[in-house]
């Protein structure tokens, strides 16, 4: 345990009277003690130096680990592995050589308060900004959500958007100072919320209550085209579902979206699991600008949208395990540098409806293998006051796995 000189301590509202004997051990042995202002200040006088954490937090860290090898302490919230700075210390630093001594999470002290099972309920942070839209994805009638806030005002957009979805009945608890002597518990629902009073450390719980209009996101692909603001630039449910199954999302796995258009296939890949990610490329502003409202309001606001000409937009990209070209594969260059930048074991697929591109698909079989499939809807329309099938274009739908 020597060679364990960095100590993050998990602590509460409740200050020292809350920790341990070992990990009040730690602090008073520390040289120095990084902390956020709130915490230094709830463990009183201490003989190491106090430090606030640096703006970025990324900052702080070259400053603790040039202290390596004498003792330090940082001070983190609860859990510091859940939404803490215990994974982002871990980033630079090896966790054999820390010590960690945890406290109750903001989210055991709420499901404690409010008697949820813990195991059952949705866990949001949106303790950064941007974050509050990835409630969106929960909002299912019946489901319990924790939600860790950013500041005084999240709760507020939290009902904002329950109201937006046709959430407005459900019930809203602000848990406050959550284990301190400033604990506060109110409860009202999302229609009749106010935003006087709420203080800054709080944790949202919401018993989502969805009304006859609300539109639940689905967990099944396919969203229905309606979900999506588009200009005709989309790829239609039925063949988005067939299209999602082809590109097999899988946690932690990045996804290129070619031609974003509306963006919907990065929205739905990005919706399969929170571990995975999307970069899509797209031309036009307009259709940018429109995919990046469409990702906000289906709850995935961590799409990345690159604003660019093609495939020069893909020089300093990520490589992806897989690509979707919904646009411009027959433009130079394009598909072979799709395919150069794929992951060696990667998806890539493209949908064609015009005979150029069924051509391009078609060298693409005999150089590099996959499969072709033609995909064909029709759906059912008024022909007078009577009703036909209406065919849609067909698709030629290619997909290939790099080797």
């Amino acid at each position: 345990m020597s060679e364990r000189w960095l100590s993050i301590i998990g602590i509460g509202e409740d200050g020292r009277s809350g920790l341990t004997p070992a990990a009040q051990d730690r602090i008073d042995a520390a040289d120095l003690i990084v902390g956020g202002r709130r915490h230094l200040d709830l463990i009183g006088d201490t003989r190491g130096e106090k430090m606030p954490w640096l703006t970025p937090l990324d900052a702080t860290i070259p400053v603790i680990v040039q202290r390596r090898g004498a003792p330090v302490c940082v001070l983190a919230s609860g859990d510091p592995f859940w939404f803490g700075a215990g994974v982002t210390l871990c980033r630079q630093i090896p966790i054999d050589e820390m010590v960690v001594l945890p406290s109750p999470s903001c989210f055991s002290l709420a499901a404690a308060r409010m008697g949820w099972a813990l195991q059952d309920t949705v866990t949001l942070g949106l303790n950064m900004r941007g974050l509050t839209p990835l409630i969106r994805r929960h909002l299912h009638d019946g489901s319990k959500i924790l939600a860790l806030s950013l500041n005084a005002d999240t709760p507020q957009e939290v009902a904002r958007l329950l109201r937006s979805a046709g959430c407005g009945a459900s019930r809203m608890t602000m848990l406050q100072a959550l284990g301190g002597p400033r604990e506060t518990i109110t409860t009202t629902t999302a229609a009749e919320f106010s935003s006087d009073d709420i203080d800054p450390l709080n944790v949202i719980a919401i018993a989502v209550q969805a009304d006859r209009v609300s539109r639940s996101i689905p967990f099944a692909s396919g969203l229905p085209d309606e979900m999506f603001e588009h200009d005709g630039q989309i790829t239609k449910r039925e063949i988005r579902s067939v299209t999602l199954s082809s590109l097999r999302p899988s946690p932690h796995q990045l996804l290129w979206d070619v031609g974003l258009g509306s963006g919907s296939v990065a929205i739905e890949w990005l919706l399969s699991h929170p571990t995975t990610r999307a970069i899509g490329f797209e031309r036009d502003p307009t259709r940018a600008e429109r995919a990046a409202r469409n990702a906000i309001s289906l709850g995935v606001p961590h799409l990345q949208i690159r604003l660019d000409s093609i495939p020069a937009a893909f020089a300093d990209a990520e490589p992806p395990e897989a690509i979707f070209v919904g646009g411009g594969a027959t433009e130079p260059g394009v598909f072979e540098a799709c395919w150069a930048k794929l992951r060696p074991g990667g998806r890539m697929i493209v949908n064609a409806v015009t005979l150029e591109t069924e051509q391009r698909l078609l060298r693409a079989y005999s150089d590099l293998g996959g499969t072709l499939t033609r995909l064909s809807i029709e759906r059912i329309e008024s022909v007078g006051t009577k009703h036909g099938w209406r065919p849609a274009m067909p698709v030629l739908q290619w997909v290939g796995q790099k080797s």
